[in-house]
């Protein structure tokens, strides 16, 4: 699946298990949901938590909001079943957590064909595990159903025995490890969260560490949380108009037979205009995305 202009800017993970949280989540101004049956589900609410977030998942349900669910690991009991319900519920994509290999996403891709999930269901991958990041370019390049992978970052800072410092030195590696196994298939690429609710500067300087390095958007553990992710990983006003700037003075340089083209003492080429086209685009669903809030 090519990467496409789609807001990931926040995307919030939802207990499968709490039935007041999916209703409150059709209100909430996150660009994408992750209905959890994983971490955020206890084992004996598991199988009841399948049924409501399958149902929950409905197309349309929460808009255009992009709806994935994250299932149970295939070696776990509840993993192929919940591949098999997640493939039927109408949601946007599966996520898997923990994943190691190119053969897992593979299997579980198996399963969702074989349960007749629809070609324009995409699998996500969690990247959480020491294994699962120097294993990230064969699976960034499982499947062309992939459609992007997430950061597990508490998991990864677990496994690694380091510390979850501001500047996130001790995990530099493994997140950029990511990014390039990500761009490098076209995927989508979502940062981890960040865990300490009541430090609004740390989290908003996590969200622009991400935009730095290049993440699509932050993934988010409570509501508080998506108006920041939603400023920071948005395009300003400054930013669109300079694209736009840019994209007309290209086409009126191709008009006359030209190949670049200076925009305020700056070389314009197709590089440019490609990043450009990306970033009025992302503009455009944003504003998609907040009309059908308001509706």
């Amino acid at each position: 699946m090519a990467l496409s202009a789609r807001p990931r800017r926040s995307v919030l993970y939802m207990p499968g298990s709490n039935a007041r949280a999916l209703e409150k989540a059709r209100s909430l101004a996150a660009d994408g949901l992750i209905l959890d049956l994983e971490d955020a589900t206890a084992p004996d609410a598991k199988e009841s938590a399948r049924a409501a977030v399958c149902a929950a998942a409905q197309p349309g349900a929460y808009g255009k909001r992009e709806v994935l669910i994250r299932v149970n690991g295939l070696e776990t009991r509840w993993g192929h079943d919940d591949i098999v319900a997640a493939a039927r519920s109408g949601c946007d994509g599966i996520l898997l957590p923990k994943v190691e290999s190119a053969a897992t996403v593979r299997a579980a891709e198996t399963i969702m064909e074989a349960a007749g999930a629809p070609a324009s269901m995409s699998l996500w991958c969690m990247m959480e595990t020491p294994r699962g990041i120097l294993e990230a370019p064969a699976i960034a390049a499982a499947t062309p159903r992939l459609a992007g992978l997430v950061m597990g970052t508490s998991d990864l800072a677990k496994d690694l025995h380091c510390a979850h410092t501001p500047d996130r030195q001790p995990m530099i590696t493994a997140l950029g490890l990511c990014l390039l196994a990500a761009r490098a298939n076209g995927l989508a690429i979502l940062d981890g969260v960040y865990l300490d609710l009541n430090d609004d500067e740390g989290f908003a300087q996590a969200c622009r560490q991400g935009v730095d390095l290049g993440f699509d958007g932050k993934t988010l553990i409570h509501p508080k949380t998506i108006g920041v992710a939603n400023e920071v990983f948005a395009p300003s006003a400054d930013e669109v108009a300079w694209s736009e700037r840019i994209i007309a003075a290209h086409a009126a340089a191709e008009a006359e037979g030209k190949a670049v083209v200076l925009v305020d003492g700056k070389l314009i080429e197709n590089l440019h205009v490609a990043n450009a086209r990306r970033i009025v685009g992302l503009a455009q669903r944003i504003a998609e995305l907040n009309e059908d809030l308001k509706g």
